[in-house]
């Protein structure tokens, strides 16, 4: 287990722009994705060959939408970390209201730069719109395979950024005009996350290409590395497996 991170400004930005947001995360995230996050959160979980018998990390967990379609489609036993603890309140209430997913899902707060748990502690991982969040996201990576098993599955959902020109001059409007502007419409807080993602996103990828980005998940450990770009490259899904 590794000596928890000094805060930093990247992730004090973080806690704050998340907590005014778990009341409306799962509905509004949905619509001002035009109802692709779903698709890529299912994705996601039908990377990640769980069973009954199986206990899963969802790391950046949020208000435990993964978390509990894995437990829907394998049965799986899952721990649901994040840092914030709005948005475990928002998980919390998720259970509250479902006796099945209450017993199989466990929130923890933690972060996932330094997990407080032994090595190959889980049999499979899964984490959500996480490396853009933080300062180090090799480190970070490292740290994520360290804790499951050899052969275990390891899979991701982020936001993309579409490879063709036109589609990308469409995605900037949308995310440096549209988004800010319908986020408006909803709250405050959702307006900031719309000002936020496009230059965010965008920002992410100048440091680290999605082909670099495959290759720190080989350098952390994790082989048989797959790339799915989806929704015109939009939204990405990265899986593989624990060396």
């Amino acid at each position: 287990m590794s000596a928890p991170p000094a805060s930093t400004p990247r992730k004090r930005h973080a806690l704050e722009l998340f907590a005014g947001l778990p009341r409306h995360y799962d509905r509004a995230g949905a619509a001002l994705s035009f109802g692709q996050d779903p698709r890529w959160r299912a994705a996601l979980v039908a990377a990640v060959p769980a069973g009954p018998s199986d206990r899963v990390l969802d790391v950046a967990t949020g208000t435990g939408m993964v978390a509990a379609a894995l437990v829907r489609r394998t049965g799986c036993r899952v721990v649901a970390l994040d840092q914030s603890p709005d948005m475990l309140a928002g998980l919390r209430a998720r259970l509250a209201d479902d006796p099945l997913l209450a017993e199989r899902i466990e929130p923890v707060t933690g972060q996932a730069e330094a997990l407080p748990f032994a090595d190959a502690a889980f049999g499979a991982l899964t984490f959500t719109y996480l490396l853009r969040y933080v300062d180090d996201p090799a480190a970070t990576l490292r740290e994520l395979a360290r804790v499951v098993k050899p052969g275990g599955p390891i899979a991701m959902v982020e936001f993309g950024m579409p490879p063709r020109p036109l589609l990308r001059a469409a995605w900037r409007i949308w995310t440096r005009i549209g988004l800010p502007g319908c986020g408006r419409l909803l709250s405050r807080d959702w307006q900031e996350v719309g000002s936020f993602l496009g230059p965010s996103i965008e920002g992410f990828y100048e440091r680290v290409p999605l082909p670099r980005l495959a290759a720190l998940w080989e350098e952390a450990g994790i082989g048989d590395v797959r790339v799915r770009r989806m929704s015109f490259g939009a939204g990405v899904v990265m899986a593989g497996t624990r060396r």
